[in-house]
């Protein structure tokens, strides 16, 4: 398909709605008022304040040992990430790109997440666009299939935890119905994704032009294949995630089981991607999820804020080598006059 000059431009960022912006903050502040109200109903149990009940519950953490833990798995992750995003890229937008030319962009672009997840990917686009000429909707394109297998990956992970732990989660239904919630989202899910692929393989609506939108581009190209790989992947990221926030919720004396982090850990950072500033749908669920620790919300915004913040001193380590790869000429130059 030959694109259109309006498909040869970075894609513009999308604004969101100042109405919109509105009902999240105040969904927000009301997610943060329960879980005041937790904390403070606790705290009152043992005659503290919900400070002091806040302070003693961080003062008797290992900080030390947790550090041991979260670093590592910031840099695992960070390798994990840039791997699947690398091959995807190769896959659909570049195939002469190198790993060592995504290192630098992808852990610049942890830098802009701290403003905005879909910045720090617009910024991956704008890379791609300078360096290798790949049009903008068509960038955009692969980082929406990175995103929706993303969410895959967390689905299939909390299929599996239900499954093998369906007790522990039964007994953490008594405040949410969580199983029957869960068990509609994963039949949605299970439904929606053959459809997906007989969609965009052309087999059912053939005559349907929306997925020769450029925005579609990747999910026109991506066969099955595809979509495994890129699942296994991203796997050991998750699977690292819940060893480390088994044994990091156990330094803050938390008792949690490995079964129940591997079927809530997958939820909570799926409530973690919602449009709510803080991750506030997150550090409510937290809590619901562990209604004898109401301060695990706590506990998820001290996580979240060391993991974001991790990376992104992992970004400016990588800033200086990712502005010469954005802004002046080298390998990629000669690979687009090869091509």
């Amino acid at each position: 398909m030959t694109a259109t000059p309006d498909d040869n431009q970075p894609a513009p960022r999308a604004k969101m709605h100042p109405a919109f912006r509105l009902v999240t903050w105040l969904i927000t502040f009301g997610c943060f008022y329960l879980v005041y109200g937790r904390v403070e109903e606790a705290a009152g149990r043992v005659d503290l304040t919900a400070t002091e009940y806040l302070i003693n519950f961080f003062r008797e953490a290992d900080w030390i040992l947790w550090l041991s833990f979260m670093i590592p798995y910031s840099l695992f992750f960070f390798l994990v990430d840039a791997h699947a995003t690398w091959r995807v890229i190769r896959w659909f937008n570049a195939p002469s790109i190198r790993l060592v030319n995504i290192l630098p962009i992808r852990a610049s672009a942890y830098i802009l997440s701290l403003v905005n997840e879909q910045v720090g990917k617009g910024a991956m686009s704008l890379y791609l666009y300078q360096r290798y000429r790949v049009p903008g909707w068509e960038a955009i394109s692969s980082m929406i299939l990175l995103g929706m297998l993303e969410i895959y990956q967390l689905l299939i992970f909390s299929a599996v935890g239900v499954i093998i732990y369906f007790d522990l989660v039964r007994m953490a239904s008594s405040q949410l119905p969580l199983v029957n919630i869960l068990i509609v989202v994963f039949t949605v899910a299970l439904i929606y994704f053959p459809l997906h692929l007989l969609y965009f393989g052309g087999a059912l609506l053939p005559k349907s032009t929306i997925r020769d939108k450029p925005l579609l581009r990747a999910f026109r190209r991506a066969r099955p294949v595809h979509y495994l790989l890129v699942l296994l992947f991203k796997a050991p990221n998750l699977l690292v995630a819940v060893m480390v926030y088994t044994a990091s919720l156990a330094l803050f004396h938390v008792d949690v089981s490995f079964g129940q982090m591997l079927a809530f850990l997958p939820v909570i950072f799926l409530a973690a991607a919602l449009p709510l500033p803080f991750h506030a749908g997150a550090l409510l669920l937290w809590t619901v999820l562990f209604p004898e620790y109401p301060v695990v919300g706590a506990f998820s915004l001290v996580m979240h804020t060391f993991f974001v913040s991790f990376n992104a001193v992992i970004g400016l380590v990588f800033l200086p080598k990712a502005n010469r790869e954005l802004f002046t000429g080298g390998e990629a130059d000669k690979a687009i006059a090869d091509t």
